[in-house]
């Protein structure tokens, strides 16, 4: 659970218990036939002791169930060093039971890669169990969902009111966070037209398009608390002249430096507005946020070399011989299929963590101490 959710949730079951206290104080007023004072019947420090006592022990709920509440939800923040409070801001928690010896949450899931780092975790009981977030991953604070299905209604979406199973038993099914709006004729254009909405900044970069081709289900999450990664867009479309080549370009690179000079002259408010940065990328489209279901459906490379070689194979020449005798290059993998890349990774480095990613030589042996 994030902070936000939780702190909802709080606010909701005290308001609960202040409009109760409010209406059990406004009928004993009518009853008494006196006069009803606001300030005496809507009891506020309900809501502020309670969100204080919350926040100060750890324990979530109200004091009075202080048995049924979780504990340590809010931690005090370590500052042990620079990097142990970024580390600590990144943490997540398994709420699983310490003393079980049971192995599987404890393991690292392949759908991890990118998301959650591989190194860093405590030893000993919570091993496993508490993890870190990885350097670029993101998670989503969402979006409402009601403009996109306006928008597929408008693209030719019939809604589900109006679905004939006879008529159109091959039609694909469309989800919108988890609830089955309607069917589309014609997936492949939709996807498509969804997919460059996205990538023109229309719709929010952290919604996920995720259509499964096996099923005929095509599913959009706008939803918040998903854990998503950036990655590079490598350009498919056959009537760009760059197409098997990153969207990245020169252009962008200029902008990204002239960022540079930007930061010695403004302060970062007017940066933010007046700069082309992160954000930049993100809305022309050079770099998408994906998450682990869509990473599913897609397929990343590992380098932009590797995005080149795969270009010079489709092109029907032959892989050089490595060099044996270099001990420092990088091991690739021999694949002398060419596959069609639709991502491509920033740096594989990003699986790791805040503390992970600043060990010098993590690739080698522990030297003798």
């Amino acid at each position: 659970d994030l902070a936000g959710p939780l702190l909802a949730g709080l606010f909701r079951v005290l308001f609960t218990r202040v409009t109760r206290d409010l209406q059990r104080y406004m009928q004993r007023c009518v009853e008494t036939n006196k006069e009803p004072n606001l300030r005496i019947g809507l009891k506020a420090a309900t809501l502020t002791g309670g969100l204080k006592y919350a926040l100060a022990t750890g324990n979530w709920g109200e004091q009075k169930k202080a048995a049924s509440s979780k504990a340590g939800v809010s931690q005090v923040l370590s500052r042990y060093t620079f990097a142990s409070s970024l580390s600590h801001l990144r943490r997540t928690n398994t709420p699983i039971g310490r003393d079980g010896k049971i192995a599987k949450p404890r393991q690292l899931h392949n759908t991890h890669w990118g998301l959650v780092c591989p190194a860093e975790t405590p030893e000993g009981q919570a091993c496993g169990l508490v993890k870190n977030l990885a350097l670029m991953c993101y998670i989503t604070v969402g979006t409402p969902s009601e403009p996109i299905v306006d928008f597929m209604i408008q693209r030719n979406m019939e809604v589900l009111e109006e679905f004939e199973p006879q008529v159109t038993p091959n039609a694909t099914k469309v989800f919108v966070n988890g609830v089955w709006v309607g069917i589309h004729r014609d997936p492949t254009h939709l996807v498509n037209t969804m997919q460059s909405l996205r990538r023109r900044n229309m719709i929010s970069h952290e919604v996920s398009l995720i259509r499964d081709i096996r099923d005929r289900e095509f599913k959009i999450f706008t939803d918040a608390g998903r854990v998503c990664r950036p990655l590079f867009v490598v350009d498919n479309d056959p009537k760009s002249e760059n197409a098997g080549s990153l969207v990245l370009n020169k252009e962008h690179i200029r902008l990204l430096e002239l960022d540079k000079d930007l930061q010695r002259e403004l302060p970062p408010e007017q940066l933010r507005e007046q700069g082309f940065g992160w954000d930049g990328l993100v809305r022309s489209g050079v770099v998408e946020y994906v998450d682990a279901e869509e990473e599913e459906t897609i397929m990343i490379v590992m380098t932009p070399e590797d995005l080149e070689i795969s270009k010079h194979l489709q092109a029907g020449y032959s892989l050089p011989e490595d060099d044996k005798n270099d001990p420092n290059k990088r091991v690739r993998t021999v694949t002398q299929r060419a596959h069609t890349w639709t991502h491509c990774e920033i740096h594989p480095s990003m699986i790791l963590g805040v503390c992970a990613s600043i060990i010098p030589f993590p690739d080698h042996n522990q030297s003798p101490r």
